[in-house]
């Protein structure tokens, strides 16, 4: 295998600010199942928080949009701010916080049984 393939993985984990960040937990945790879980579980709500933030930042581009450029009759603002599934993703953005509100509370728990320098 070309030495380029075997560095492509390690170049995209590397670029991706969530694994990095959720590597770095994983490091002030205790070496347990339920920290490796817990980063897990906060790795996946730090994804879904920011893919339902993504379509909430889209919504307002669109708006922006409508109002820079589109007709501005009475329907089409009325239709450019009705949008419900970005107020469902307001919603599960809500939810998602008070989960990894939840999870960081729980690692800071468990970081306080972790030695010390496993922080960097």
């Amino acid at each position: 295998m070309p030495p380029l393939a075997l560095a492509a993985p390690v170049l995209s984990r590397q670029a991706d600010p969530v694994r990095v960040a959720t590597e770095r937990l994983a490091r002030a945790l205790p070496a347990r199942a339920d920290a490796a879980v817990l980063v897990d579980l906060l790795e996946d709500d730090l994804r879904e928080g920011l893919d339902a933030l993504g379509d909430v930042e889209a919504h307002f581009a669109e708006l922006l949009s409508t109002l820079r450029t589109g007709p501005l009759s009475p329907v089409s603002l009325v239709n450019a701010g009705d949008d419900l599934r970005v107020v469902e993703r307001l919603d599960y953005l809500h939810d998602v916080v008070l989960q990894l509100r939840k999870r960081l509370a729980q690692a800071a728990a468990m970081a306080r049984q972790a030695p010390s320098t496993r922080t960097r």
